[in-house]
């Protein structure tokens, strides 16, 4: 019952976070407007069960490198609140990190759904 209610009150604090990043990060919420057109894209076109499983990882993917770039953007920010050539490249190479996995986002995006477009 114990290890229960250990993993409830987890629970609690990861929705805690998601919930953070859904009503205060800007690209969060505009990534995850990106992931519902995309599974709605899924829907639409009828996508093989191995490309809904790729698009899926994607998007969770993209997600999960946003709330990493928020987690460090805080981090420097305690650390070094005043603007350091570091802690700016720091924020710098975690924006590019999500930037990159956007980019492998679109780039298996178009992959998987270009031929459906052609086909309609």
């Amino acid at each position: 019952m114990h290890r229960l209610k250990e993993f409830a009150k987890s629970l609690s604090f990861a929705w805690r976070g998601l919930k953070y990043a859904i009503q205060n990060e800007r690209n969060f919420q505009n990534e995850m407007a990106t992931g519902v057109i995309v599974l709605a894209a899924m829907v639409y076109f009828r996508v093989s069960r191995g490309e809904s499983i790729v698009l899926v990882l994607v998007i969770m993917g993209v997600l999960i490198m946003e709330m990493l770039n928020t987690i460090m953007e805080r981090v420097v920010d305690i650390l070094k609140p005043r603007v350091h050539p570091y802690a700016r490249l720091i924020k710098d190479l975690m924006a590019a990190s999500v930037l990159m996995a956007s980019i492998m986002a679109i780039v298996i995006g178009l992959i998987i759904f270009i031929p459906y477009i052609l086909k309609k």
